[in-house]
């Protein structure tokens, strides 16, 4: 099969955030970099938006003032309000003040034509072979068969990675898979605050539920274990307990948009950072924050991945190396979100949860308490779901985290 070779020093798969973090780094670096996407761009993204304090101070560092048109109406979330079975909620402003309310689309769009990277989109990534020396990427243009050939890989290319598949074959099939939906609503009455993202932590309504504002429209979403049930029947439940116990009242749904993602690795501290000359990264590697904004790890571990491979060329020195030693600092931060006893004793998350709590009685604390319990039993009848209670008890006791057989 005779294909055409094209020699760069870093090829990306991927266009999403986590993309056009390294990008940046690369680019700016001076090295001649291509990012690959599969469909045609802008393309449209799954994602309720809200980005988080850290990802929106990383935008305006690194891409500048964000445009009017990559946003959602409401342009920003005020904070995240935690609602619990005993109809306490707690209503928490974001350290720093409001952030961007992002049109994927738009907005991945134009972080990654900031980045400066050229980006080959409509190209489909099929394989790629590591020499150890520089790494041989096979993909589809427009059906044909195009060869690159790198120094080095990063795959951004979201929990469904090829590149992941590609250099480590069972490990999607060892991790725990969420499906996640959204449903957009009509508006007949919401007495929820637009300002805020709501969620639930709630047994009766799955492992992950919430709801905010977007363009005159009510978002109602759904997060439940791939398998466990359907996307239709966990939705219809959560928009019956919002009518029922918020007052909340919609149409029928407009619109419909779900995906699967892995959950898994953030919950249980089982990321994956690559082989040899190929670094894994976003979403890709497994970080995800516990309101499902995978937004702000991703432009961070992004960003590490390409200051890795930046260094790995000045420095002379193994990629893996360089990249592993940097980016611990990400996977505890990611991972300390999804800690049941850090969420109650520290403060893992860029609102403050504890600062709330304190201004209730007594009498509802043990309420809350008790709910964020029956909440975490949930995961009771999971393997997985024992390796987070017992995992998050020694993170906390003793700040260790766990090796992990995948780096």
């Amino acid at each position: 099969m005779n294909t055409d070779t094209i020699k760069v020093d870093v090829i990306i798969v991927g266009a999403s955030l986590a993309a056009s973090a390294a990008a940046k780094r690369l680019v700016d670096a001076g090295l001649n970099a291509v990012a690959l996407e599969r469909k045609a761009l802008p393309r449209h993204k799954v994602c309720s938006g809200i980005l988080s304090p850290r990802g929106h101070r990383f935008l305006i560092e690194n891409f500048g003032p964000l445009p009017r048109e990559i946003l959602h109406e409401p342009t920003s979330c005020r904070g995240v309000t935690f609602h619990f079975p005993s109809m306490i909620s707690l209503p928490m402003d974001f350290h720093g003040g409001p952030t961007p309310h992002l049109n994927r689309m738009n907005a991945d769009y134009w972080a990654i034509m900031r980045s400066g990277v050229t980006v080959h989109d409509r190209t489909t990534f099929v394989g790629l072979e590591d020499s150890g020396k520089d790494v041989m990427v096979i993909v589809l243009r427009d059906g044909k068969p195009v060869m690159y050939k790198a120094r080095y890989v990063i795959g951004a290319d979201g929990p469904k990675s090829p590149v992941t598949r590609c250099i480590y074959p069972d490990y999607q099939k060892g991790i725990p898979w969420f499906m996640v939906g959204q449903k957009m609503h009509a508006v007949i009455e919401c007495p929820l605050d637009d300002d805020y993202f709501h969620f639930w932590f709630h047994p009766n309504l799955g492992h992950y539920t919430w709801c905010h504002a977007r363009n005159g429209l009510q978002i109602v979403g759904v997060g439940f274990p791939v398998g466990s049930k359907t996307l239709s029947k966990a939705h219809m439940n959560a928009v019956e307990y919002l009518e029922k116990k918020h007052g909340v009242k919609l149409m029928d749904a407009e619109i419909q948009e779900g995906s699967s993602h892995n959950f898994g690795p953030s919950l249980i501290n089982r990321y994956i950072f690559g082989k040899g000359n190929v670094l894994i990264t976003g979403q890709s590697a497994g970080f995800f924050n516990m309101l499902a904004e995978g937004m702000s790890c991703a432009l961070h571990s992004g960003a590490i991945a390409g200051e890795a491979v930046v260094e790995a060329i000045q420095r002379n020195k193994p990629v893996q190396d360089i990249y592993r030693s940097l980016v611990i600092s990400e996977t505890q931060r990611c991972t300390d979100q999804w800690n049941p006893l850090k969420i109650i004793f520290n403060n893992p998350h860029e609102a403050d949860f504890k600062a709330e709590f304190k201004r209730l009685s007594g009498k509802d604390q043990q309420k809350v308490v008790l709910d964020i319990w029956r909440f975490l039993k949930i995961y009771a009848p999971f393997k997985w779901g024992r390796q987070i209670l017992s995992q998050s008890l020694i993170r906390l006791l003793t700040g260790k985290y766990s090796s992990d057989r995948w780096l």
